[in-house]
């Protein structure tokens, strides 16, 4: 039992966090029941690129087959038992939209969190964790008997201790972490099992001698702030079981942090304008959809991966917010060309607009103002033309001059939208 501040009772706070398995993997047995019963890896467009493994069902994971690990790698490690099945996202999200509606018969409080997983409070559908138990229970009938799947679910009094729960039994499973158990369920874990904790973050904690979750809640508050700054802080109160955040009504969304999109390229780039090519397409996409969210950015990103699969991100805050891709586009570009050296190839390419805002009450003031209303104009008669016609119907000299780019349509490619973080205060 919970009491507020004026000492009254409160009714004990109810979480479910559901975690369909091996999703992508068991969508496609689902829709081909005569591969149910292989090893099933879920891959990437290989013609385009993308050949590695996005997911894998449990008979391939007893190969050792990893997320990540290319077509190559996987069959080396299963051999001809192994069934590669292209993903098919459209498949995905409807299958999820359908299990989700279901989960708002018990509650309109259901939080996505990703494609496969999502919070959901019950705390005014139960009275006890014994009601919890077999409300979860059911659901999880329900998973399998409607739809041909299964769901581990966690349940405990907080989004974390129940995200933690559902991955603990897998597959099909009901995990219960109370505030009575809870430091005897979670603290001898290690730390990487918290929400939040990455590889580098792990390796950071390592570093202090912090290797469980227990470490975590018992270090002082003044060696995780000083390592790990406010975030620090945060892993303490969730290793507490101090998460006081509440699970988001289905139709509230989170405000929007960033826009960005992102490709794996048709061949490794060798040249400065390869990449130019690239970032072009993919800030006019990121332009296209910042103006229909009357959005502003005030930073630029870029992001690109090596062909040896390095991953490097820079930033650049902007002297005045714009929302014009040939802005976006030439600061990107500028921070390609400040940090890559050209000692490998590049395989993807990526660019994100963030420190989104409204329209700024003036222009900036080193800009004639009809010079940016004229760029402005100019790139949506551009956006006019393909909606109309279709993306090709116009298109760059840069882009001309690869016949391969000319298929890279950024409407098709990979499109990131961030809301705000999870994190309080960004």
């Amino acid at each position: 039992m919970f009491y507020n501040i004026n000492g009254d009772n409160m009714k004990q706070r109810i979480i479910f966090h559901s975690d369909l398995n091996n999703f992508y993997a068991s969508v496609e047995c689902l829709y081909n029941p005569s591969i149910r019963n292989k090893a099933v890896v879920v891959v990437g467009d290989q013609e385009k690129r993308h050949g590695i493994v996005l997911a894998k069902n449990y008979i391939a994971k007893a190969y050792n087959i990893k997320t990540g690990d290319t077509i190559g790698e996987a069959t080396r490690k299963c051999g001809e038992e192994l069934v590669c099945v292209k993903a098919s996202f459209e498949r995905y999200y409807y299958v999820s939209k359908i299990i989700k509606k279901m989960y708002l018969e018990y509650t309109d409080k259901v939080e996505s969190f990703g494609i496969d997983e999502a919070w959901l409070d019950v705390t005014e559908r139960v009275n006890s964790y014994e009601e919890a138990i077999k409300l979860a229970d059911k659901i999880r009938a329900r998973v399998i008997d409607e739809f041909g799947l299964t769901v581990s679910i966690g349940i405990s009094f907080n989004k974390i201790f129940a995200k933690l729960g559902s991955d603990l039994k897998k597959p099909n499973a009901t995990t219960l972490i109370t505030e009575q158990n809870f430091k005897d369920v979670v603290w001898s874990l290690p730390s990487r099992e918290l929400l939040y904790v990455g590889n580098k973050t792990e390796q950071k904690l390592e570093k202090l001698g912090i290797k469980t979750i227990g470490d975590i809640a018992n270090t002082n508050e003044v060696v995780l702030r000083r390592t790990l700054g406010k975030n620090g802080v945060m892993l303490k109160n969730f290793a507490l079981g101090l998460d006081d955040s509440e699970v988001k009504r289905f139709d509230k969304h989170d405000p929007i942090k960033s826009v960005g999109n992102s490709t794996t390229c048709p061949h490794d780039l060798k040249t400065n304008e390869e990449v130019k090519a690239v970032i072009y397409i993919l800030a006019e996409n990121v332009a296209r959809r910042m103006r229909e969210k009357n959005f502003w950015c005030s930073v630029v990103c870029v992001c690109y991966k090596n062909n040896e699969l390095q991953f490097t991100e820079k930033m650049k805050t902007l002297d005045f917010p714009t929302n014009l891709a040939s802005d976006i586009a030439k600061v990107a570009y500028k921070l390609f060309l400040e940090n890559f050296d050209w000692q490998s190839t590049i395989r993807a390419v990526g660019v994100r607009a963030c420190g989104l805002c409204e329209k700024p009450k003036q222009y900036n003031m080193f800009v004639n103002e009809q010079t940016m209303l004229k760029k402005e104009n100019f790139e949506k008669v551009v956006e006019n033309l393909r909606s109309r016609f279709g993306y090709n119907i116009i298109t760059r000299g840069s882009v001309c001059l690869n016949r391969e780019f000319k298929e890279l349509n950024p409407e098709h490619v990979t499109h990131i939208i961030h809301p705000q973080s999870y994190l309080k205060g960004g």
